[in-house]
């Protein structure tokens, strides 16, 4: 009996909560941005870190909302942080970045200077990048914006275009670095000196999408040729659930929330 109890508290702890309320509406083929996942030490001392961030705590620990994502909490010790990985880094969008790098460098959260007034970093206790950049017409104190892939030079065109073909992404350029959006992010990516590692068991472990029709989804990424990790299922709250992993190590957990 106890270990029954104990199997269905872990299902609980380990299922995504209820969609939030400001999930972006999906593109053609149903997808859109959902959450990122960490692995952290210390799910308390994170928790702080995304409040004073501008995150906003749900009902369930370790879950915080930021406009267009969310960020889920898990207690493992991480293999290292987002730097060296195929994630690079994570970018989110204030109205105004000096003020806002000020005051977190007043509150005791680990920031870096960018190359630019408008642009700013900042690291999670766990060793995420965050990039911080500015957009004045922004009418949140903090929005999310963009995951940043580092692949090899010769990678980049490919990175896109499976982006493209497997979510429905609009490729396009982001600055000077090829890019493709998804309702909700924008996935940018750029080159990488050395071999990147695979985000599983970093701090930032996976992204996540939302995607409708989930099962339908599945069945045609299989059709394609990808494999998944973990097969379409529901969890015990109804959530549809998968994973796969990109060609250059991102972990991805697909989600349908009804």
């Amino acid at each position: 009996m106890k270990c029954l109890i104990l199997t269905v508290a872990l299902a609980v702890l380990l299922s995504p909560t209820a969609s939030p309320s400001d999930i972006p509406t999906p593109n053609a083929v149903g997808v859109a941005n959902g959450h990122i996942h960490l692995n952290v030490r210390d799910v308390d001392e994170n928790t702080k870190f995304f409040v004073a961030l501008g995150g906003t705590t749900t009902k369930e620990a370790g879950v915080l909302e930021f406009p267009d994502v969310v960020v889920r909490l898990r207690k493992q010790e991480p293999t290292g942080g987002s730097v060296g990985s195929v994630v690079n880094h994570v970018g989110f969008l204030v109205p105004n970045t000096p003020e806002s790098m000020a005051k977190w460098k007043e509150a005791g959260l680990h920031t870096e200077p960018g190359n630019r007034p408008e642009q700013g970093f900042v690291y999670t206790p766990d060793g995420l990048k965050i990039e911080i950049l500015e957009d004045k017409s922004l009418t949140v104190p903090i929005k999310n914006h963009h995951v940043h892939f580092y692949v090899s030079q010769a990678e980049i065109p490919q990175i896109q275009t499976w982006y493209a073909k497997t979510f429905g992404a609009k490729p396009g350029m982001r600055g000077q670095n090829q890019a493709a959006d998804i309702p909700g992010v924008n996935l940018t990516f750029s080159k990488s000196d050395s071999p990147a590692l695979p985000t599983k068991g970093r701090a930032l472990d996976h992204i996540g999408f939302e995607v409708k029709h989930l099962e339908a989804f599945c069945k045609n990424l299989e059709a394609s040729g990808i494999k998944l990790d973990r097969p379409y299922g529901k969890l015990p709250n109804g959530v549809g659930i998968a994973f796969i992993t990109d060609p250059w190590g991102t972990q991805i957990e697909l989600n349908e929330h009804e």
